[in-house]
Protein backbone atom coordinates (compact mmCIF):
# COMPACT_ATOMS: atom_id res chain seq x y z
CA UNK A 1 0.00 0.00 0.00
CA UNK A 2 1.20 3.46 -0.71
CA UNK A 3 1.28 5.75 2.03
CA UNK A 4 0.96 9.40 1.15
CA UNK A 5 2.80 10.85 3.98
CA UNK A 6 5.63 8.82 2.93
CA UNK A 7 6.27 10.04 -0.44
CA UNK A 8 7.51 12.97 0.54
CA UNK A 9 9.74 14.41 3.78
CA UNK A 10 6.86 17.02 4.70
CA UNK A 11 3.62 15.62 5.74
CA UNK A 12 0.76 15.47 4.36
CA UNK A 13 -2.63 16.83 5.66
CA UNK A 14 -5.58 15.06 5.57
CA UNK A 15 -9.24 15.92 5.88
CA UNK A 16 -10.98 13.10 6.91
CA UNK A 17 -14.65 12.77 5.61
CA UNK A 18 -17.76 10.79 6.71
CA UNK A 19 -21.18 11.89 4.55
CA UNK A 20 -23.96 9.89 5.42
CA UNK A 21 -26.88 9.16 2.78
CA UNK A 22 -30.12 10.72 4.31
CA UNK A 23 -32.01 9.60 1.01
CA UNK A 24 -31.10 7.07 -2.38
CA UNK A 25 -27.88 7.77 -3.79
CA UNK A 26 -27.53 7.75 -7.74
CA UNK A 27 -23.95 7.91 -8.35
CA UNK A 28 -23.56 5.72 -11.83
CA UNK A 29 -22.08 4.41 -15.04
CA UNK A 30 -23.70 3.25 -18.34
CA UNK A 31 -24.51 -0.53 -18.99
CA UNK A 32 -25.53 -3.28 -16.81
CA UNK A 33 -23.77 -5.51 -14.06
CA UNK A 34 -26.32 -8.26 -14.40
CA UNK A 35 -29.06 -6.54 -13.47
CA UNK A 36 -32.12 -5.07 -14.78
CA UNK A 37 -30.92 -1.27 -14.96
CA UNK A 38 -30.07 0.39 -17.42
CA UNK A 39 -27.70 2.53 -15.10
CA UNK A 40 -26.05 1.08 -12.13
CA UNK A 41 -24.51 2.23 -9.29
CA UNK A 42 -20.83 3.09 -9.03
CA UNK A 43 -18.53 0.25 -6.64
CA UNK A 44 -15.30 -0.72 -6.42
CA UNK A 45 -13.11 -3.74 -7.01
CA UNK A 46 -14.66 -5.30 -3.67
CA UNK A 47 -18.59 -4.50 -4.67
CA UNK A 48 -18.79 -1.77 -2.34
CA UNK A 49 -20.65 1.14 -3.38
CA UNK A 50 -18.60 4.90 -3.90
CA UNK A 51 -18.66 7.95 -4.46
CA UNK A 52 -16.26 8.80 -6.92
CA UNK A 53 -13.25 11.23 -5.50
CA UNK A 54 -14.05 13.15 -9.10
CA UNK A 55 -17.33 13.60 -8.40
CA UNK A 56 -16.69 15.64 -4.92
CA UNK A 57 -13.26 17.26 -6.24
CA UNK A 58 -15.36 18.85 -8.97
CA UNK A 59 -18.03 19.83 -6.76
CA UNK A 60 -16.17 21.15 -4.29
CA UNK A 61 -13.86 23.02 -6.75
CA UNK A 62 -17.56 24.52 -7.95
CA UNK A 63 -18.20 25.71 -4.39
CA UNK A 64 -15.41 27.20 -3.82
CA UNK A 65 -15.21 29.01 -6.80
CA UNK A 66 -18.26 30.44 -5.66
CA UNK A 67 -17.62 31.45 -2.17
CA UNK A 68 -13.97 32.87 -3.43
CA UNK A 69 -15.99 35.00 -6.08
CA UNK A 70 -18.62 36.53 -3.30
CA UNK A 71 -15.86 37.45 -1.33
CA UNK A 72 -14.57 39.71 -4.31
CA UNK A 73 -11.85 37.84 -5.86
CA UNK A 74 -11.80 37.29 -9.71
CA UNK A 75 -12.12 33.83 -10.10
CA UNK A 76 -11.46 31.77 -13.96
CA UNK A 77 -13.84 29.25 -13.40
CA UNK A 78 -13.50 25.09 -14.64
CA UNK A 79 -13.59 23.11 -17.05
CA UNK A 80 -12.48 25.41 -19.86
CA UNK A 81 -8.66 25.46 -20.30
CA UNK A 82 -8.78 29.07 -21.98
CA UNK A 83 -10.70 30.29 -19.22
CA UNK A 84 -8.45 28.35 -16.34
CA UNK A 85 -5.23 30.18 -18.62
CA UNK A 86 -5.48 33.91 -18.47
CA UNK A 87 -3.68 36.75 -20.46
CA UNK A 88 -2.67 39.64 -18.63
CA UNK A 89 -5.20 41.68 -20.40
CA UNK A 90 -8.03 39.11 -18.92
CA UNK A 91 -6.74 39.97 -15.12
CA UNK A 92 -7.51 43.13 -13.22
CA UNK A 93 -4.32 44.99 -12.49
CA UNK A 94 -4.79 44.87 -8.59
CA UNK A 95 -4.42 41.11 -9.01
CA UNK A 96 -1.43 40.78 -11.10
CA UNK A 97 1.10 40.33 -7.84
CA UNK A 98 -0.75 37.85 -5.99
CA UNK A 99 -1.72 35.68 -8.78
CA UNK A 100 1.87 35.02 -10.28
CA UNK A 101 3.78 32.19 -8.70
CA UNK A 102 7.73 31.59 -8.65
CA UNK A 103 8.17 28.92 -11.61
CA UNK A 104 4.95 29.26 -12.70
CA UNK A 105 4.30 31.08 -15.91
CA UNK A 106 0.83 33.06 -16.04
CA UNK A 107 -1.32 34.07 -13.62
CA UNK A 108 -3.61 31.56 -11.35
CA UNK A 109 -6.30 32.72 -9.20
CA UNK A 110 -7.39 31.49 -5.41
CA UNK A 111 -8.68 28.33 -6.70
CA UNK A 112 -6.13 27.33 -8.83
CA UNK A 113 -3.44 27.03 -6.40
CA UNK A 114 -5.38 24.44 -4.62
CA UNK A 115 -7.24 22.22 -7.73
CA UNK A 116 -4.78 23.49 -10.17
CA UNK A 117 -5.16 24.12 -13.92
CA UNK A 118 -3.40 22.97 -17.71
CA UNK A 119 -0.09 25.00 -15.50
CA UNK A 120 -0.31 24.36 -12.27
CA UNK A 121 -0.74 21.14 -10.52
CA UNK A 122 -3.45 20.51 -8.20
CA UNK A 123 -2.52 20.79 -3.90
CA UNK A 124 -5.10 17.92 -3.20
CA UNK A 125 -5.71 14.78 -3.38
CA UNK A 126 -9.26 13.69 -2.98
CA UNK A 127 -9.91 9.59 -2.14
CA UNK A 128 -13.23 7.87 -3.28
CA UNK A 129 -15.90 7.80 -0.08
CA UNK A 130 -15.98 4.19 0.00
CA UNK A 131 -19.49 2.78 1.91
CA UNK A 132 -18.23 -0.24 3.95
CA UNK A 133 -21.70 -2.76 3.31
CA UNK A 134 -20.51 -5.99 1.05
CA UNK A 135 -22.77 -6.04 -2.01
CA UNK A 136 -24.45 -9.17 -1.08
CA UNK A 137 -25.79 -6.92 2.13
CA UNK A 138 -26.97 -3.85 -0.06
CA UNK A 139 -31.00 -4.79 -1.31
CA UNK A 140 -31.14 -3.97 -5.14
CA UNK A 141 -33.12 -1.08 -5.41
CA UNK A 142 -34.51 0.50 -8.82
CA UNK A 143 -35.92 3.59 -9.77
CA UNK A 144 -38.33 3.91 -13.01
CA UNK A 145 -38.14 7.05 -15.13
CA UNK A 146 -39.12 8.46 -18.65
CA UNK A 147 -37.76 10.33 -20.97
CA UNK A 148 -39.37 13.35 -21.38
CA UNK A 149 -39.19 15.52 -24.50
CA UNK A 150 -38.07 18.84 -23.62
CA UNK A 151 -39.55 21.03 -26.94
CA UNK A 152 -43.01 19.40 -26.31
CA UNK A 153 -42.67 18.66 -22.49
CA UNK A 154 -44.13 15.26 -22.31
CA UNK A 155 -43.13 11.67 -22.53
CA UNK A 156 -41.39 10.44 -24.92
CA UNK A 157 -42.74 6.69 -26.06
CA UNK A 158 -41.60 3.33 -25.13
CA UNK A 159 -38.74 5.68 -23.44
CA UNK A 160 -39.30 3.78 -19.47
CA UNK A 161 -35.68 3.04 -18.09
CA UNK A 162 -34.46 2.05 -14.97
CA UNK A 163 -31.98 3.41 -12.27
CA UNK A 164 -30.46 1.05 -9.63
CA UNK A 165 -30.01 3.21 -6.44
CA UNK A 166 -28.80 3.01 -2.64
CA UNK A 167 -31.44 1.60 -0.31
CA UNK A 168 -33.75 4.51 0.26
CA UNK A 169 -33.32 5.97 3.95
CA UNK A 170 -30.58 3.26 4.80
CA UNK A 171 -28.07 6.47 6.47
CA UNK A 172 -25.48 4.36 4.42
CA UNK A 173 -21.77 6.18 5.54
CA UNK A 174 -19.15 6.99 3.16
CA UNK A 175 -16.05 7.25 3.83
CA UNK A 176 -12.38 8.76 2.81
CA UNK A 177 -10.64 12.02 2.75
CA UNK A 178 -8.85 14.91 1.26
CA UNK A 179 -5.27 15.36 1.26
CA UNK A 180 -3.24 18.30 1.04
CA UNK A 181 0.11 18.27 -0.25
CA UNK A 182 2.84 20.04 0.39
CA UNK A 183 2.86 23.69 -0.87
CA UNK A 184 -0.60 23.90 -0.53
CA UNK A 185 -1.77 27.72 0.14
CA UNK A 186 -2.03 28.52 3.93
CA UNK A 187 -5.66 29.19 3.18
CA UNK A 188 -6.83 26.16 1.67
CA UNK A 189 -7.81 24.18 4.60
CA UNK A 190 -10.27 26.77 5.40
CA UNK A 191 -11.91 27.04 1.86
CA UNK A 192 -12.13 23.76 1.64
CA UNK A 193 -14.02 22.89 5.08
CA UNK A 194 -16.40 25.77 3.75
CA UNK A 195 -16.99 24.61 0.54
CA UNK A 196 -17.98 20.92 2.11
CA UNK A 197 -20.59 22.76 4.43
CA UNK A 198 -21.91 24.02 1.06
CA UNK A 199 -22.25 20.61 -0.05
CA UNK A 200 -25.64 19.36 0.61
CA UNK A 201 -26.47 16.49 -2.58
CA UNK A 202 -24.11 14.53 -4.92
CA UNK A 203 -25.09 12.47 -7.68
CA UNK A 204 -28.01 12.69 -10.17
CA UNK A 205 -31.52 13.74 -10.01
CA UNK A 206 -30.97 15.54 -7.08
CA UNK A 207 -34.14 17.16 -7.90
CA UNK A 208 -35.91 14.00 -7.54
CA UNK A 209 -34.87 13.81 -4.10
CA UNK A 210 -31.94 11.49 -4.85
CA UNK A 211 -28.41 12.18 -3.31
CA UNK A 212 -28.81 13.94 -0.33
CA UNK A 213 -26.46 14.06 2.32
CA UNK A 214 -25.36 15.87 5.57
CA UNK A 215 -21.21 15.52 6.51
CA UNK A 216 -20.62 13.48 10.37
CA UNK A 217 -18.29 14.87 12.75
CA UNK A 218 -16.47 17.43 9.81
CA UNK A 219 -13.22 19.40 11.00
CA UNK A 220 -14.10 22.74 12.15
CA UNK A 221 -11.77 25.52 12.56
CA UNK A 222 -11.28 28.82 15.15
CA UNK A 223 -13.10 31.63 14.47
CA UNK A 224 -10.40 33.55 15.47
CA UNK A 225 -7.70 31.25 12.98
CA UNK A 226 -5.95 33.36 10.79
CA UNK A 227 -6.65 31.47 7.65
CA UNK A 228 -10.07 32.90 7.48
CA UNK A 229 -8.64 36.06 6.97
CA UNK A 230 -6.56 35.27 4.45
CA UNK A 231 -9.71 34.35 2.07
CA UNK A 232 -10.54 37.97 2.45
CA UNK A 233 -8.93 40.32 -1.05
CA UNK A 234 -6.25 42.68 0.78
CA UNK A 235 -8.44 45.31 -0.20
CA UNK A 236 -10.99 44.39 1.70
CA UNK A 237 -9.17 43.65 4.90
Amino acid sequence: MILLNNLTENRVTSINLSAVIDTALCIGAGGSDGTLADKTVVRNAKGQLIIPASQLKGRLRHECEKIMQGLGWQIFFAPIAKELCPTPAQVDSKYHSDYKLENYKGYHCPISKIFGNPILPSRIVVDDLICDWEKDTLQETFRPGVTINRRRRTAENQKLYFLETSPPNSQLKFQGAIHLLPGYPSYAKALILAGLRHIHALGGSKSAGLGWLHWEELEKLPQDDSAWMQLLPKMSK
